[in-house]
């Protein structure tokens, strides 16, 4: 069974009731690894993780990576950590930069700190493909990033400052994962801040218009969660020592239009509901803090880690439509 060497070992999952989390944290119990989730349930919901809530190899930490004692608690006999604590959103960082940084930085710190006291073996991070800023060039490399655009960009980029320090400082490896525009089971449709597949997905299935900012021709490399799972699961095995203490694009190499998205989705949907297909988009002012276009070069994952991407993305936004509609669908 790949990642086989995962079992018994002890992960510390920080967010692991959130969408990525709880995904992480569901397939570590598969591989029967022992699973410490730490979330402080602001974003995060106790409804994902319900299923394997009372598996003997689960354990829930409600706490806050904002307090250093309590990253000391999480990290205490921990092999490995998955660090996908934070507050994401561009929007918010722009609305409120103070607590985005009080979490991204200040949280991620504490992490990383709590990790080298405690002796973990291996802390594997969140990164965002946010750290491009105003690049232009298609693909995004790894090594080739422009200006931020945001608060919420500027704390990623920073997590990656911080990551290289504690290995050259304490010798912590560490491996940083810029994910792009992740999608699928769990991720919240709801509120102000929700990514927008779930969004739009909501919306349709209530028959209200999508709104689409700008004219839908900004494009994303939209990725499904198993292949984030996969790129995680590679960054804690791997024995190569080249592909410790790297950065590395977490995406499957393509891109979709919004437009196209819409498209797709109301494929999708109308085959459960026909009304879906009529149901018109609206088009709002281009948001600020967007980047335009967005698609990784996965070259260096394929390289360093053997990264295989197993979902397109038509294949799995169809799974995840499926998802949604037999949730939400009253």
């Amino acid at each position: 069974m790949m990642f086989s060497n995962l079992k018994n070992k002890t992960v510390l999952v920080t967010g692991g009731a959130g969408f990525i989390g709880s995904n992480l944290c569901e397939a570590l119990l598969e591989l029967g690894a022992k699973v410490r989730c730490m979330n402080n349930l602001s974003t995060g919901f106790v409804s994902n993780i319900q299923s394997f809530i009372e598996n003997d190899n689960f354990q829930f930490m409600e706490a806050d990576i904002t307090t250093l004692e309590a990253c000391q608690r999480a990290c205490h006999q921990v092999d490995y950590v998955l660090h996908q604590a934070a507050l994401g959103s561009v929007p918010r960082s722009l609305k409120d930069p103070i607590t985005t940084n009080a979490v991204n930085v200040d949280g991620f710190l504490n992490m990383l700190v709590a990790a080298r006291d405690q002796n973990v073996k291996r802390f594997v991070y969140a990164a965002s493909s946010s750290t491009y800023g105003d690049a232009t060039k298609l693909p995004k490399i790894e090594d080739q990033i422009g200006v931020p655009l945001s608060p919420y960009a500027i704390t990623k980029y920073v997590n990656e400052l911080y990551a290289t320090i504690f290995k050259t400082s304490y010798d912590l490896d560490t491996v940083g994962l810029r994910y792009f525009n992740v999608f699928g089971k769990k991720q919240d449709p709801k509120g102000a801040y929700a990514a927008v597949i779930p969004k739009f997905v909501i919306q349709l299935l209530n028959h209200e218009s999508p709104r689409i900012n700008g004219d839908g021709s900004f494009s994303r490399d939209f990725t499904f969660i198993d292949n984030v799972i996969q790129m995680n699961f590679l960054a804690l095995t791997t024995n190569n020592p080249l592909a410790l203490n790297q950065i590395y694009n977490t995406a499957v190499g393509d891109r979709t239009t919004l437009v196209q998205l819409v498209h797709n989705l109301k494929k999708y949907l109308s085959k459960f509901d026909p009304v879906i297909a009529n149901v018109q988009v609206i088009h709002g002012p281009e948001r600020f803090g967007d980047v335009p276009h967005s698609q990784a070069s996965i070259e260096k994952a394929i390289k360093l880690l053997n990264y295989k991407p197993t979902h397109n993305f038509e294949s799995s936004l169809k799974n995840a439509v499926e998802w949604y509609w037999e949730r939400f669908k009253n």
